[in-house]
């Protein structure tokens, strides 16, 4: 369990702290020189379990609160200290407002400076926290009096046991997340390297473990880890851990860096959240304001762009946008507090929804129901509220970051599908919701069906221009995975590299396929300027209507390309000039211009163009000022060999 202090200046903090550890946590210069603490101080005391107590101390000065809030971010149990002579002060009322901001419930107050007043004093002050704290989490917390100079005083001994027995019934944070790290101090150790120090929030680490710096990506290997101030193999979430890391230098790592499992590894200027104002905050918060936000240990300034209102009131609650000037780590879940543009007054404080929030459309319905199912997840467990609102399915890796959990350590809902993963372990491949994996089905077979009624002579289409017409925004792996299935089911079917419905097969009779066998050699044999149906029709002494029958049917088999009305072109030389598009717009590094391809055919500039819109309508290049550019995701041309 890890405490930490809070209080208004000079009230006794680091003075408790030495006298229930016996360690100083006052360690530089300065802070000895003047008596305050400057930095945040650490101090550890064993447990009769064999587990170790760990203590944050945190400087009370108003100024220092930054320092304060990076290191109440980890903490599980609050110790308020209060001085019998002050009181109640403005530090101790921020640092309470801080710590219930950051959802910390349990903990124990202790009323120093006890032998400098008298009894009546102490009652009053008593009386003075039980009405301030009435309506809080620490409403019921326990009073200890103390006098910490006092080597034998019966309040810090008593303190002392609280804490003993509230560490040995804590019940230690889950560690079957991804492990990371909120650093709050770097150092390097001679002859060791760089250490970073902070509290784990989730997971562990092993050493010999390599992790990545969020920031940067930057890998780091664990040479050692310290954790509660002891050498282990394993560091805990919930525990404080020192890091040795290989493979960075001091100046790669700073306060507010995340040390964290590398697919985790993901940043976002913008995140969505939940922010409370105090009633006591003394502002009223419009579109854009400049916010201080502490999230974890970092602190950064950032704008916030209102998603439910259009202001936002001291005591309200709603849920906002912060945009940051750089990109930001967070998990939904991870709590944060704001303070005002000048950063003298803490003002509010909540949760983080969406780690990835959008530049645009923050308000629509779409986005505001994806962040109901954040919450949802968050309060619930609930991954199926996820997935309802995620038509176009959730990538193992976009579940990883936001749930904090491998791929392994999520338990889906009976009605999810998962896609493409390679192991339980893997952080590939996608999961979806089987009513919209039908939905994806039925829309990819109804623009099947709409394009063989728009198009009947053409024997269908490529997975590549298929997909751009149903479904553009899906996941590769998702998308094959549903051909595949459309296929296997047989709802769809492949004819070479064409996707068709299963009723738009082709079958000649025997006349027919005579008579095929006879054509098809005159449509090659013309090559770049192949025969009209009209030719074709004199020169087999067939019925024209009859040639321009079978040679439909032989377009939607594959063995021939109809590039205008009347005008076929064989499989293979349609092959041969997509093969010299290519060759042309790599030549040229962009697109193929008509001229351009006139010349490389010796065909009239009027062929030449309605052989280049074939290609655009088929979904092998696409048209944009008077230049025809390959598609990349095109498999027209691998598909025809």
């Amino acid at each position: 369990m890890i405490v930490g202090t809070a209080g208004h200046i000079d009230h006794g903090k680091t003075t408790l702290v030495r006298a229930l550890t016996g360690v100083d946590t006052d360690r530089l210069k300065e802070e000895k020189a003047r008596g305050i603490s400057i930095e945040l101080g650490y101090a550890y005391a064993p447990l009769d379990n064999g587990d170790v107590l760990g203590l944050i101390d945190v400087p009370g000065h108003e100024k220092l609160i930054h320092t304060m809030a990076a290191g109440a971010c980890g903490i599980d149990f609050a110790l308020l200290v209060i001085a019998a002579d002050d009181g109640v002060m403005p530090q101790t009322r921020e640092h309470v407002a801080i710590l219930q901001l950051l959802g910390v419930t349990r903990g124990a107050i202790a009323l120093t400076k006890g032998d400098r007043v008298d009894d009546a004093r102490r009652a009053q002050v008593r009386d003075e926290i039980a009405a301030w704290l009435h309506d809080s989490t620490l409403a019921e917390a326990p009073v200890f009096e103390t006098c910490a100079t006092d080597a034998a005083d019966a309040g810090v001994a008593a303190l002392k046991r609280h804490l003993a027995d509230a560490a040995i019934a804590w019940r230690a944070r889950r560690d079957d997340g991804l492990f990371r790290l909120a650093v709050d101090r770097v150092f390097t150790l001679a002859g060791q390297g760089t250490v970073v120090t902070g509290t784990a929030f989730a997971g562990h680490a092993n050493t010999g473990e390599t992790l990545a710096i969020v920031r940067t990506g930057r890998a780091a290997r664990v040479r050692s880890i310290h954790a509660q101030n002891r050498p282990v193999d394993v560091g805990h979430a919930g525990e404080r851990c020192a890091l040795n890391l290989a493979g960075v230098d001091k100046a790669d790592v700073e306060r507010g860096d995340t040390v964290a499992d590398a697919r985790l590894v993901a940043t976002s200027p913008r995140i969505d959240v939940e922010l409370t104002l105090l009633a006591d905050a003394g502002l009223t918060l419009t579109h854009w304001a400049p916010l201080h936000v502490h999230l974890g240990t970092l602190h950064r300034v950032a704008h916030v762009a209102l998603l439910d209102g259009d202001s936002l009131a001291a005591g309200q609650r709603m849920r906002v946008q912060l945009v940051f000037d750089e990109p930001v780590f967070a998990l939904p879940g991870d709590r944060f507090i704001v303070r005002n543009p000048q950063a003298t007054r803490t003002v509010g404080g909540g949760r983080v929804l969406d780690p990835f929030g959008p530049a645009r459309k923050r308000r629509t319905p779409a986005r505001r129901a994806w962040l109901d199912a954040l919450a949802a997840w968050l309060d619930e467990g609930r991954l199926d509220a996820l997935l309802a609102q995620a038509p176009l399915g959730l990538p193992r890796a976009t579940l990883t970051h936001l749930t904090g959990f491998a791929p392994d350590a999520l338990t889906l809902p009976d009605d999810a599908l998962a896609i493409g993963q390679h192991g339980p372990a893997a952080n590939d491949g996608c999961v979806i919701a089987r009513e919209h994996w039908r939905a994806l089905q039925a829309k990819t077979l109804d623009t099947l069906r709409a394009y063989h009624e728009r198009v009947p002579d053409e024997q269908g289409l490529d997975a590549a221009r298929l997909r751009r017409m149903a479904a553009p925004l899906v996941d590769d792996v998702l998308w094959r995975a549903l051909v595949d299935a459309l296929v296997d089911g047989g709802e769809a079917a492949r004819s070479g590299p064409w996707l068709h419905l299963p009723s738009h097969a082709v079958s000649l009779d025997a006349r027919e396929e005579a008579l095929a066998q006879t054509l098809l050699p005159l449509v090659r044999a013309g090559r770049f300027d192949p025969p009209w149906v009209r030719d074709l029709a004199g020169a087999t002494g067939a019925a024209e209507e009859a040639v321009r029958a079978l040679l439909r049917k032989l377009a939607r088999r594959g063995d021939v390309h109809q590039v205008v009305r009347d005008l076929f072109y064989h499989a293979d030389v349609a092959r041969e000039l997509a093969v010299l598009v290519a060759q042309l717009a790599q030549a040229r590094a962009g697109g193929v211009d008509a001229a351009t391809f006139r010349d490389a055919t010796g065909l009239g500039r009027k062929r030449a163009i309605q052989i280049l819109e074939f290609f655009d309508r088929v979904g092998y290049t696409r048209f944009h000022r008077d230049l025809h550019f390959l598609r990349p995701d095109s498999g027209w041309l691998d598909t025809t060999a």
